[in-house]
């Protein structure tokens, strides 16, 4: 067996083994078999290949890991789409009762219910979207202040 075959298959397992886990430590180390692999290819001896793996694997978690840290503390990715509304307020254009209604969400108008089945919404009035139903907005009405903001 070539001596180089090892290396290949502990870089093939270590790459497998990182799909399922998806740490990225795996990744790297698979990573580093290769240049070891390398060596072995061009007769390096075994304590050469092993100092050769040590120092890629040494590198690559010493470059790698921080940028890898730093992506993962970003915020989850962006809603898009229906979902992205999710969150939003909207006014009334349309009075909302009996399951039916209209809302203009960021410039669009949407169909709209309440989320409370009992509550009518008059038109003007300010709302919160908590769900998206198919093509239906789902929509709670806004807290109002406890007291008028002009008494402070």
């Amino acid at each position: 067996m070539p001596a180089w075959l090892p290396w290949l298959i502990a870089a093939g397992i270590l790459g497998l083994v990182e799909l399922h886990t998806l740490t990225l430590v795996l990744g790297m180390l698979a990573v580093a078999a290769i240049p070891a692999a390398g060596v072995a290819a061009a007769g390096g001896s075994p304590a050469l290949q092993v100092i050769v793996f040590a120092i890629a694997a040494a590198l690559a978690l010493a470059v790698v890991r921080p940028v890898a840290r730093r992506h993962r503390s970003l915020p989850p990715g962006l809603r898009t789409g229906a979902a992205a509304l999710v969150g939003q307020r909207g006014t009334v254009v349309t009075a909302i009762g009996d399951g039916h209604g209209q809302v203009r969400i960021g410039g669009e108008v949407w169909s709209a219910r309440s989320y409370a089945d009992d509550q009518q919404l008059p038109v003007g009035a300010a709302v919160d979207v908590v769900g998206i139903d198919g093509a239906t907005a789902v929509v709670l009405a806004r807290e109002t202040p406890p007291f008028d903001q002009g008494e402070l």
